[in-house]
Formats: C-alpha cells, structure tokens, sequence
C-alpha cells in the first residue's frame, strides 16, 4: 500500500484543486495508491491587512508547503500557478502543470446588480490589475481586497465595493460562473502568468509515476513561457507584470504588459514563434518592450 499526502492551502478553492489532483491520482493507478489532503493556512492567508507587495510577495503563499515536502510530511503540493514565485527550489522541482481552465479576468458585481455603482470603488488585489483597469474604467476608484474567494463575495455582498475583477478559473471551479457579469479579453486585461493553470510540485529523487499522464502539454509549455517572460523582469508581486501564452499547434503566441517603475510609463506587446521555443520567445518579449518602455 503507498499512501501519497497531498499538501494543500486551506481556502476552499485550493482543496478543491488539491481534490482535482487526487482524483486523477486515484483513476489512474491501482487501488494500491490512497491519496490524504493536508491542508494548512499560510503567511499569506494571514496577513490580510497589507497588499502582498507590502508583506514578501508570492512566495508567502507556498513557504508553509514547502517546509512540508521538505520535512516528508507531504508528498506533493498543488498550487494555482500564478501562485508559485518564479524561483522554485531546486530540490521542490515543478513536476506537472492541468490542462488550463479559462485564464481571463472577469468582473463580478453585488448579487441582484447589473450595472457598476460609479460611487464605491472597484475591488482587486493585484497591481497588473489595476493598472489595466484605470484604461478600462478611467472614471472609478480601485482599491485593494485581500482574503479567499468567499471573504471577497462577501465584502462585494455587502456593498463595500461596487465591483470585483477575479479570475474566471477559480469561479467556474467553485461553481459560481453564473456570478460573472463581463469577461476581459486577453486583448483587454492581460492574465497574470500561469492563470487557470494548477502546478504540481514535488522532491527531487522521488518515484512520481503515479502522475503519469497528467501533465498537459500545451499549458506546460504556455505556462512556461509566461513564467520566462516574468523571470527576465524580476516580477513578483511588487511589479505589475503580465503576461499570457496560448500554444496551437507547433506555434505559441504570447502578450506581455511591461511597467517602468521608474518612469509610470508602461506598454504591451507581443510574439509569435515555435512553441518549442516559447521561453527563449518570452525573454525576447520581455528584453523588447522594456527597452521599447524605457527608451521613450
């Protein structure tokens, strides 16, 4: 009998993608292999007072499960992708990326509203948002929201903000795609890289081929050239960076959002090129639209 423990953050959107993993890991493989979900709150489940660019960035949402699958109290991790700082250990490798669920950014208003209230301000946590969002809604107020999925309905609920801009993926798991009132267009509001897409992250040296299978191609290489792209800049979470592939084929093509932090300025752009070459192609992106920004 092998048993595999999957460590997981304790919101309920991360078990239920902690849940998605465990049910492929149980169809695919003998009835030998029982999968447990160790779940844990982390830094950044905590601290909810101060924007993440404030307290450490993205790596506060994945130390507690590192320290896990260090100490051998977990096997695997899974985490959203745009989740994980671009530096992974070496010895916690990034083992498999899902098939990518819907990567765009949607707006969700108070529940029995259709129309923005112009009034309360637009409630998003990251500034790759933000800075999106003042081209799309010149006329309102952003301000910062913090906590899980259901914290933020919450708040929306209960009119303290006349909007949220969230990501369509974690909606439509939880089953609330009936909430969303406006998809953004890749084209409108570029994704944060790896949007939709879960990681799987394991130790180094250990037998995984109880995963076999699971890793889809396409968001392997997509993800993987939006996480080039974000490197290159140095993006966590203090820098609005963006950036989103879509692979067909042999061909991927990625849009990129670069900001100049010294300067305000910022601008979007794009490549085209072999899908086997998407992160040398999401360097070149990156190296282009910041001297593009940083020239003007």
């Amino acid at each position: 009998m092998t048993k595999v423990i999957i460590g997981s953050r304790e919101s309920k959107l991360a078990v239920l993608q902690s849940e998605m993993v465990k049910s492929y890991i149980e169809e695919n493989n003998s009835p030998e292999i029982t999968v447990d979900i160790l779940t844990m709150k982390t830094t950044g489940d905590i601290i909810l007072d101060r924007t993440l660019d404030k307290v450490g960035g993205k790596g506060l949402f994945v130390k507690e499960l590192d320290r896990a699958l260090m100490d051998g109290r977990s096997n695997l991790s899974v985490h959203s992708l745009k989740d994980m700082p671009m530096e992974v250990p070496e010895e916690l490798p990034l083992l498999a990326f899902s098939k990518r669920e819907d990567p765009r950014d949607v707006l969700v208003l108070p529940e029995g509203v259709t129309e923005l209230n112009p009034e309360k301000p637009l409630g998003c946590s990251s500034l790759r948002r933000t800075l999106q969002l003042k081209k799309l809604y010149p006329e309102m107020e952003v301000k910062s929201i913090r906590g899980n999925l259901q914290t933020r309905l919450r708040k929306l609920d209960e009119g303290e903000y006349s909007g949220l801009i969230l990501a369509a993926a974690g909606l439509k798991r939880l089953g609330l795609e009936a909430r969303i009132n406006r998809y953004f267009t890749p084209d409108e509001m570029i994704p944060a890289a790896g949007q939709g897409i879960l990681a799987v992250q394991g130790r180094k040296d250990q037998d995984y081929s109880y995963l076999k299978g699971y890793c889809d191609r396409n968001a392997w290489m997509a993800g993987s050239a939006e996480r080039a792209y974000v490197k290159y800049l140095d993006g966590g979470c203090s820098s609005p960076v963006a950036a989103f592939a879509e692979v067909s084929g042999d061909e991927i093509f990625i849009r990129g959002l670069y900001y100049s932090e010294a300067t305000g300025k910022w601008l979007t752009g794009q490549i085209k090129g072999s899908a086997g070459k998407g992160t040398e192609l999401g360097i070149a992106l990156a190296k282009q639209l910041k001297f593009d920004c940083e020239s003007k």
